[in-house]
């Protein structure tokens, strides 16, 4: 039980750099503060990471690198969507709960397995908190658990990506536990199985080794790709890729699209599309061209143009001002005026510290740069707004 002093002094400084108030330990025998600094430090990162979690009196934070591993809000709530409503929900890999949390509100049963007895009981008093009364958490092996347990509408497995050392892993077979050796197993255990992945993982290999994925979500919020999740089931449906960044989502059927190809690239279109971070991932580009009659800029720039803005697309637009090469005398007329701007480069083969030091600009303002390969002139820069 936290006492009354330790509370207080959570409360007092909840918006107080963490680092100063570990030199004040002397000054508060009577706080633990140890778990004070790791709750106020808890609570700052859940204010972005789990809102509304932190807008909740009497939630525990649990240690930094549980923290820094547990799922976002916002990809947590995604999850749920996926999951759908059912009778029986199992987590085999809980960790600090966020995703069983907002999956479970979609099932009258939920079970949690997380072998860290600290973890287990953070949980619990959370999920007490939250009102979960139909989640029972239990501490011990999630593969354990798989072998004897009765039969779920859905199974949610997170291996873990870090070896006996600590250092990060990609691959399926890598992670533990290692869901290939598992997937039998857990088909025979649930209806459907969400899988989550490191996003650094070849999601077409993914789904290749797995053999009966039926939907693949390739998750980006703020246009940063935050989860690779596989949707297993034993029911034979034409493979699904869901490319979601924030409200957006791009779908497309491999089996069923496979023949989409870009079409020949163009340029001297006013309007420039650049994908979000889920469509680069999962490379649709000819989907993505088709769908939205564009053309590329190169067949590897993944840059596209058209003659019409497209309120509907899963990226960015920008209204294209004026186009150069490389040329000195052309760069030089192009930039007159110019003193700050936004750099990005794409099939280029300067870095953006490079060509920013050429050009002698300042970083900011409101005009865009996109230094790439145009199919037939080369290396082009093009002088854009949003």
């Amino acid at each position: 039980m936290t006492n009354p002093a330790t509370l207080d002094f959570i409360q007092q400084h909840k918006t107080d750099d963490v680092r100063r108030l570990a030199l004040q330990g002397g000054k508060h025998p009577e706080v633990d503060l140890h778990y004070a600094l790791e709750q106020i430090a808890g609570w700052q990162k859940a204010r972005t990471k789990l809102p509304s979690w932190a807008a909740r009196d009497g939630i525990i934070f649990p240690s930094h690198l549980a923290m820094e591993q547990c799922s976002s809000e916002a990809t947590a709530i995604y999850k749920a969507r996926i999951a759908g409503r059912g009778q029986r929900f199992v987590d085999l890999t809980a960790g600090f709960g966020v995703d069983a949390a907002f999956i479970a509100q979609g099932f009258q049963q939920a079970v949690t397995i997380e072998q860290q007895e600290k973890l287990c009981a953070v949980t619990s008093e959370n999920y007490r908190l939250l009102g979960l009364s139909q989640v029972e958490v239990r501490c011990g092996n999630g593969v354990e658990y798989l072998h004897s347990m009765d039969h779920a509408d859905l199974i949610f497995i997170d291996p873990a990506r870090r070896d006996e050392h600590g250092g990060r892993t990609y691959g399926i077979a890598d992670c533990t536990p290692n869901v290939l050796e598992l997937r039998e197993e857990l088909l025979a255990k649930a209806d459907r199985v969400i899988i989550k992945l490191s996003p650094m993982l070849d999601w077409r290999k993914a789904v290749e080794d797995l053999k009966t994925v039926s939907e693949v979500h390739i998750v980006s919020v703020d246009n940063e790709c935050k989860e690779l999740l596989l949707v297993l089931s034993e029911s034979a449906k034409p493979l699904r890729v869901f490319c979601v960044n924030d409200d957006d989502v791009f779908v497309f059927s491999p089996a069923l699209t496979k023949t989409a190809s870009l079409p020949l690239p163009s340029s001297d279109l006013p309007f420039l599309y650049v994908p979000n971070a889920s469509i680069m991932k999962a490379g649709c580009f000819g989907e993505l061209a088709e769908l939205f009659k564009m053309a590329p800029l190169d067949r590897n720039s993944h840059l596209f143009v058209s003659d019409r803005e497209i309120p509907d697309f899963p990226g960015r637009c920008y209204k294209i001002e004026k186009t150069t090469s490389m040329n000195k005398r052309e760069l030089k007329e192009a930039f007159t005026g110019i003193r700050q701007a936004n750099i990005a480069v794409r099939n280029f083969p300067l870095s953006v510290a490079e060509l920013r030091k050429r050009l002698k600009l300042q970083d900011g303002g409101d005009i865009y740069i996109f230094a790439t390969t145009v199919a037939g002139k080369g290396h082009q820069l093009l002088i854009c707004h949003k």
